[in-house]
């Protein structure tokens, strides 16, 4: 649960001048549940899930994690970053069990394995990063995200650099893989199609500066869902109408 209002950074243009990034939010995403953020660019969506994650600190108001009131890093979150986050001196699996050894698990490369397996990398975990496909480096990213179980989930645009045919092929990877412990989800995108086609719950934010939301939509179309697929249905083109305007 998020509520900040508003949240002020610091403008990189003039640091004596703060700038208000997102006001007035009050978002709130259920145990299990997926709930994307879209809006035009600079509307502070990588700033909202900066704050849930604990790197940045609201002005105002505050986050809770499973009631908790959040103070420091958020412990319960994975994060899976826009640009790639993978270390280009740990091979595939080494990158995979990194966040693994660093908890002291002593099994982290029986579990890296296992977590590249199923993400589709069962025979690369020897390769290194530059060695990879952008595909497959997104592949390796989500592995290492879903490696350490964490209660939440937090993606930002975790896909957008990603070719269509590859990026489609991601989605429903992380669809299926959501569908088999059903984690909590904040996903930022400004693509709506993926938004909907993800989905179990919309937010709108309007342009920044001083962005707030403007309203949120429940994506009612049945699981399981085939993100192309579901493009042509009647309920995705009425959702993405309502949402567009």
């Amino acid at each position: 649960h998020v509520n900040h209002d508003p949240c002020t950074l610091v403008s990189k243009d003039d640091p004596a001048q703060p700038h208000t990034a997102i006001s007035d939010l009050d978002l709130t995403g259920a145990a299990g549940e997926f709930v994307s953020v879209v809006g035009p660019t600079g509307c502070g969506k990588s700033t909202l899930l900066n704050v849930a994650a604990g790197l940045l600190q609201p002005s105002e108001g505050g986050v809770k994690v499973f009631g908790e009131p959040l103070a420091g890093i958020n412990r319960r979150a994975g994060y899976m970053f826009q640009t790639d986050s993978l270390m280009p001196w740990r091979t595939a699996l080494g990158n995979v069990a990194a966040g693994l050894e660093f908890r002291g698990e002593p099994d982290a490369p029986t579990v890296a394995e296992g977590w590249l397996r199923r993400v589709g990398l069962g025979g690369f975990g020897n390769r290194y990063p530059h060695q990879l496909s952008g595909g497959m480096r997104k592949r390796t990213s989500l592995a290492q995200t879903l490696a350490l179980d964490p209660d939440i989930i937090l993606m930002d645009e975790p896909f957008s650099a990603l070719d269509i045919q590859t990026r489609q092929l991601m989605e429903n990877e992380v669809l299926a893989l959501w569908a088999e412990k059903r984690k909590a989800v904040l996903f930022i995108t400004h693509d709506l199609d993926e938004a909907i086609a993800l989905s179990d719950r919309v937010a709108v934010l309007s342009a920044g500066p001083a962005s707030h939301p403007l309203g949120e939509f429940t994506i009612d179309i049945p699981r399981p869902r085939d993100v192309a697929e579901i493009k042509t249905s009647a309920r995705f083109v009425e959702l993405h109408a309502a949402i567009w305007a």
